[in-house]
C-alpha cells in the first residue's frame, strides 16, 4: 500500500510513522508513506498556502491553487483509490472503514488546518471525508496518523500474528473481552479458571459472552447497529 499525505506541518507526522508497527510495515516494504509539504506548491515566494475567507469571519482558509497543484502532480505518479480529507465534519472513522481502506492500493490524505480547505477542493477532488471524533484538533496531521496506523496494521504481514487483528475491538461490532497473563495469582487476584482449562471451545464461548456483556454495558449503541 502507498499513502501520500499533504500537510503544512509534516514534522507532526515524523514520530508516529517511525516507530513500532508503522516502522515495521515500512521496513518490510508492505507500506510506503510519503508526506508532502504543501508549501512546495505555494502561490508565491513567501510560501503562502492560505488566505482570508470570502464573506468575512475569523480564521484563514487553505487555498485552492496549492492544493490543486499538489493533488494533480501526485496523481501523475499513481492513481488514487481514495482522496481523503481529514475534517471534524466528516464521517466518523471506525474499524469497518479501516478494514475497507486496508484493501486499497493508493490513498491520498489531505490534512486540514485553520478553518479548513476551500470547498471547491472538496467538491472536485475529495472522495471521502473522515473525522476521528466529535472534537477539533489543531490540524489534520494527528487524524492522519490515526488513520495510517489503523489501516497499516491490518496489512498482511505487519502483525506477527495476523489473527490478532481479527479479535480486536469493533471487528465484529463487539468490544474485546478481558485479557490476562502471568502470574495466575497476583495479590489474590486470580485469572478466571476457564482460561486455564485448556478447553478451547469453552474459552471461545466465555470470551464471546464477556464481549457481549462488556459491549452491552459500555457501548450498547454497537448492539443496536
Amino acid at each position: 500500500m502507498h499513502i501520500d499525505v499533504i500537510s503544512i506541518v509534516p514534522e507532526l507526522l515524523e514520530s508516529p510513522l517511525q516507530h513500532s508497527m508503522m516502522k515495521r510495515a515500512q521496513e518490510k516494504g508492505l507500506l510506503t508513506v510519503d508526506v508532502h509539504h504543501l508549501r512546495k506548491w505555494a502561490v508565491n515566494e513567501y510560501g503562502q498556502v492560505d488566505d482570508y475567507q470570502y464573506g468575512g469571519g475569523a480564521g484563514m482558509v487553505m487555498m485552492c491553487e496549492p492544493l490543486t497543484k499538489a493533488i494533480e502532480e501526485l496523481s501523475q505518479s499513481r492513481r488514487f483509490n481514495e482522496i481523503i480529507y481529514l475534517t471534524p465534519d466528516g464521517n466518523t472513522f471506525n474499524q469497518k472503514t479501516a478494514n475497507r481502506l486496508s484493501l486499497k492500493e493508493n490513498l491520498l490524505l489531505i490534512c486540514g488546518h485553520y478553518k479548513g480547505i476551500d470547498q471547491r477542493i472538496r467538491d472536485n477532488f475529495v472522495t471521502m471525508e473522515i473525522s476521528v471524533g466529535d472534537y477539533v484538533l489543531s490540524g489534520g496531521e494527528i487524524a492522519a496518523a490515526i488513520l495510517v496506523d489503523a489501516v497499516g496494521r491490518l496489512l498482511p504481514g505487519v502483525l506477527n500474528d495476523e489473527t490478532s487483528a481479527l479479535t480486536d475491538s469493533f471487528q465484529d461490532d463487539l468490544l474485546a473481552p478481558p485479557v490476562y497473563t502471568r502470574p495466575v495469582d497476583f495479590r489474590g487476584w486470580k485469572v478466571p479458571d476457564i482460561l486455564m482449562s485448556g478447553d478451547h471451545k469453552k474459552i471461545e464461548d466465555w470470551r464471546h459472552e464477556q464481549s457481549m456483556q462488556r459491549t452491552k454495558e459500555r457501548r450498547p449503541d454497537l448492539l443496536d447497529e
